[in-house]
């Protein structure tokens, strides 16, 4: 049995049959980072016991380390992009390994593998197997052509979190940073997976963050459900609200 629950952003809670798997931790926020929509849990010490954490970069809103430090399970093991496991350590948590794309580690039984990513910092996406499902997790990576390899190396996926939002720079000429609603259903297209859940949409910078330093489609949800109605006819795409689990 797979289940998904969205925790905030591109943060979710992957229940492979009680193996449980949370994805890049984001359980706080500031002045310029808000995640626009309820949190499934107030903090690190609400999570349910954990099989593993990974961690696709290092921004604050993917790598929450100094909130996560209230998860008790100081053992907790943990898959990140290469370069952040020091950062980890120092947090508490020295249970950790690097994976560059596809390389592969398990935690618990879930076996983990990192795939492409391109963010204009360094940063995997992950593909995640246990328990007869196959998960990929999107993070927030710009739709680029190596991820179409995803499709030959794991043919049978049965989720895809897919980030859709189309965040872009302002004061760096609007530069693109994470892949849109159309470019994420082309990619479904690709993969081919049974059901898309989008995530990476309802993120605010607040009212003066959104008008000088980042722009993002929040309805990047619904357009990708539309997008993928046309692109990928074949994949089911569920919107799920934050804290709601949905059994795969």
């Amino acid at each position: 049995m797979l289940t998904v629950t969205r925790v905030v952003h591109a943060s979710a809670l992957l229940d492979f049959g009680g193996a449980r798997i949370l994805t890049d931790p984001w359980l706080s926020e500031t002045r310029f980072y808000r995640p626009g929509e309820p949190r499934a849990f107030a903090t690190a010490a609400d999570l349910p016991e954990l099989s593993g954490i990974v961690i696709s970069h290092g921004h604050y809103d993917h790598c929450d380390l100094d909130a996560l430090v209230r998860y008790p399970d100081k053992s907790v093991p943990f898959a990140v992009v290469p370069g952040l496991a020091k950062q980890v350590r120092a947090a508490g948590f020295p249970n950790v390994v690097e994976l560059a794309p596809w390389q592969s580690t398990r935690l618990g039984p879930v076996e983990v593998t990192a795939a492409p990513a391109s963010h204009g910092v360094p940063e995997v996406t992950f593909v995640l197997r246990a328990d007869g499902h196959t998960v990929f997790f999107g993070a927030d990576t710009l739709r680029i052509a190596e991820l179409d390899d995803i499709a030959r190396r794991f043919p049978d996926l049965d989720l895809a979190l897919l980030p859709v939002n189309g965040l872009r720079i302002r004061p760096v000429l609007n530069k693109q940073v994470v892949m849109d609603a159309i470019e994420a259903a082309d990619l479904a297209r690709v993969l081919r997976p049974r059901l898309a859940v989008p995530i990476h949409y309802a993120f605010s910078s607040g009212p003066v963050g959104d008008r000088l330093m980042t722009k993002g489609d929040r309805a990047g949800a619904e357009h990708f459900r539309a997008a993928a109605a046309d692109l990928a006819p074949e994949t089911k795409v569920q919107i799920l609200p934050t804290g709601q689990a949905l059994l795969v």
